[in-house]
């Protein structure tokens, strides 16, 4: 009877075997197998619990049947026992340790736990003792991945679906692996073909997702992947995170928020989309929602660089300058800035008394940045440190006009020896910043005389105009802010219709003015900031978005009107029309995301009442 209810469990004829079973223990209720496999029926026809009363009842009558813990391990994982489970799996390999099964069942219990360390010793043990075991080499290759070794995370996934050539699984890994080393061509691939074996995977539907959408940059064909995903799996907490993060790269942060509040929902600590729902609600201005999102996420992972440099964005948007400047040194722990990091052997200065020492100011990141806290290095020169200033090629003769700067370098140029540095955007940690401290003596910087010729014309009053920033091409996420912070230069017509104003072009990059704006240009002819300084010393009023020559002209002392993105940059808060940093500066925001229409119509009807 018994090896026709072996029979009945192998040929899935689940009823049969429990009935089997059941009649053999009324004439032998000691017989060990026959509970075994009861219990495995009973697991199969999902009753767990039942499933362990019984395996545990045969384990009393034969304690040294490894298969016996084998199973009951396997009951325990599905009741969530997962440190139990491990224990009745060590026990099996204490009575075999050549158990390849077992081996791979407690590498994956054991990855559950988070100890991939111990969890990749006993895939390698499961594949040296059995060579063919793909599902424990496609296993090596997600402990190998979680460890950071991708190398062999792909060696692996190879291996494992050269014996599975239909492991969908394992192309899955092969693809997360390339991913992570930024082959992404090779991971699309890998999710394609995972995809092609099983399109009902939803581990490759969203990963493929997350290649169109951080790799390439498509946001809609990336939205199709997440909704499939969704479509199969509404509980899908990644895919529904990550649709919530392609609304929001389009501006549409409404639908963003409720993606990530709906994640939120099925999984509280869930930290990607508290990240992101930081992200959104900081984006519209609700900075201290989007501050308490952020420290959820830091709280749940304090060793996670981003999430401390999202809430420094978030705390400096609410002018907490005292935790924000802290918070924001992470920055050069985050993927984004770690391979821009200055190692430099000089400790970093960080406002402590050393006069008399040389002290190096290096810039970090964009044009903009390096014109706004410039400003800071004329104050450590004060302090009776010798100061040199290494910036960007395109920046060294305008910041040449610094008052107290004793060398400026130009980026990629030897340095001179120097006893301390500290990072351009370090400076405000340095001084102790505050909002009301911000030093604000315009000008700071002065332009060089007679450096561009203008023409000369019947004009009474001239404006200069801007409508595009650095499209940072290296960065989809900062091409896409990019995106939402430009206007198109045909939008600008309505502000050219005034006879008495000559409007000149700043716009050295980007999308080109058609002819008939009339925009006299003669950008072309500027070589660096301190030719573009001379031309927006010319002029009367400067008009840009959030760019690099909006910096430029307010550090001159010019009169500039910012158009600002709904999803404004932490300098510029929400709804305020001026600016700490600038006070010249008059901001008109966006009153919805992409509505540069009325932000044109609010600057025309502004410029009208000028008395010019």
């Amino acid at each position: 009877m018994f090896e026709k209810a072996i029979a009945a469990y192998l040929g899935n004829r689940l009823g049969e075997a429990v009935d089997l079973c059941r009649a053999l223990l009324k004439d032998a209720p000691g017989h060990a197998g026959a509970l075994h496999l009861l219990g495995m029926a009973e697991f199969k026809l999902g009753r767990p619990e039942a499933a362990e009363t019984l395996i545990r009842k045969a384990l009393d009558i034969t304690p040294d049947f490894a298969e016996t813990h084998n199973s009951l391990a396997q009951v325990l994982v599905a009741q969530g026992k997962n440190a139990e489970a491990a224990a009745s799996w060590r026990r099996a390999l204490e009575i075999r340790p050549d158990f390849a099964e077992a081996l791979n069942r407690l590498g994956v219990v054991l990855g559950n736990l988070g100890q991939w360390d111990e969890a990749r010793d006993y895939f390698s043990h499961a594949v040296t003792v059995k060579p063919d075991f793909a599902e424990a080499y496609n296993n090596l290759g997600v402990a190998s991945h979680e460890k950071g070794d991708f190398a062999q995370a792909v060696l692996c996934a190879e291996r494992a679906v050269q014996l599975r050539p239909d492991y969908a699984a394992a192309f899955v890994t092969l693809g997360n692996a390339c991913r992570a080393q930024n082959k992404n061509a090779q991971a699309r691939i890998g999710y394609e073909k995972a995809l092609a074996i099983d399109p009902g995977s939803a581990g490759a539907r969203n990963n493929l997702g997350l290649i169109l959408l951080e790799a390439e940059g498509d946001s809609d064909a990336a939205a199709e992947c997440f909704r499939k995903v969704l479509d199969l799996q509404p509980d899908h907490v990644a895919a529904r995170t990550h649709l919530g993060i392609t609304f929001c790269r389009k501006g549409d942060f409404a639908q963003g928020i409720s993606c990530f509040e709906q994640a939120l929902g099925l999984q509280p600590d869930y930290r990607e989309a508290l990240n992101n729902l930081g992200n959104a609600y900081r984006a519209v201005g609700k900075n201290e929602v989007a501050i308490t999102a952020y420290r959820q996420a830091v709280a749940l992972r304090p060793q996670e660089p981003e999430g401390h440099h999202n809430l420094a964005m978030g705390l400096l948007a609410a002018e907490n300058f005292e935790e924000g400047w802290r918070e924001y040194e992470y920055r050069w722990q985050t993927r984004q800035l770690a391979p821009a990091r200055r190692d430099f052997t000089q400790p970093q200065w960080r406002g402590e008394a050393a006069a008399g020492k040389t002290l190096l100011i290096h810039a970090e990141q964009g044009f903009g940045d390096t014109i706004q806290f410039c400003r800071y290095a004329p104050l450590a020169a004060a302090q009776g440190l010798r100061v040199i200033l290494e910036v960007q090629p395109e920046l060294v003769r305008l910041l040449h006009s610094l008052p107290g700067i004793t060398q400026i370098v130009a980026r990629g140029d030897a340095l001179p020896a120097f006893d301390l540095h500290c990072p351009m955007l370090s400076l405000p940690l340095a001084f102790d910043a505050q909002p009301e401290t911000i030093p604000a003596d315009i000008p700071y910087l002065v332009a060089p005389k007679n450096e561009i010729s203008i023409p000369q014309g019947t004009e009474k009053f001239r404006v200069g105009l801007c409508w595009a920033g650095n499209p940072r091409l290296f960065s989809i996420d900062l091409a896409a802010a990019n995106r939402r912070r430009s206007i198109a230069p045909q939008m600008l017509k309505p502000l050219l219709e005034d006879p008495d104003t000559g409007f000149y072009s700043l716009q050295k990059d980007g999308s080109e003015a058609a002819a008939d704006l009339g925009l006299v240009d003669i950008m072309p002819d500027c070589s660096d900031f301190a030719d573009t300084a001379a031309l927006i010393a010319t002029l009367d009023l400067v008009i840009s978005v959030d760019s690099a020559v909006a910096h430029l002209a307010a550090a001159l002392g010019k009169p500039v009107w910012l158009l600002n993105r709904y999803d404004s940059c932490w300098r510029w808060p929400h709804k305020r029309e001026s600016s700490r940093w600038y006070p010249q500066m008059r901001i008109f925001h966006q009153p919805n995301p992409g509505d540069w229409a009325s932000v044109i119509q609010q600057v025309k009807e502004t410029l009208d009442l000028l008395e010019k």
